[in-house]
């Protein structure tokens, strides 16, 4: 008994209940879907950035002369300075691109989602 006198509350049967929702979310169609298209997407945008960022790491230990080659030939901007600025131009263009992605396709399942388990 609590010391004002009164019983606690009875426990309910909610972690059952959460457990039992949060498997029947896990076996709908649109969370698999849904969580399928998040991976596949970020994961792939990840790579291509990755993998495009260690080239010009790269690129800078073993031919630096190409990334110091100017643009123009009376230029003084270089090939460097625009694959660099390039990289960082494909981060925002990546991000905007999985930002458009989720707030069509995302939320659309994930309305979708709440729909079936209510």
């Amino acid at each position: 008994m609590k010391p004002d006198g009164a019983f606690p509350p009875k426990p309910h049967a909610r972690p059952l209940d959460a457990a039992a929702r949060i498997e029947a979310i896990r076996q709908n169609p649109n969370f698999r879907r849904l969580a399928s298209i998040r991976a596949r997407l970020g994961l792939s945008m990840a790579a291509l950035m990755a993998t495009l960022y260690f080239a010009y790491i790269l690129t800078v230990a073993l031919k630096p002369s190409a990334l110091g080659t100017p643009v123009l030939p009376d230029a003084v901007s270089t090939w460097g300075i625009v694959a660099g600025v390039s990289l960082l131009g494909l981060g925002f263009v990546l991000t905007a691109i999985y930002v458009a992605v989720a707030n069509h396709t995302f939320d659309r399942l994930t309305e979708n989602l709440r729909e079936d388990v209510q």
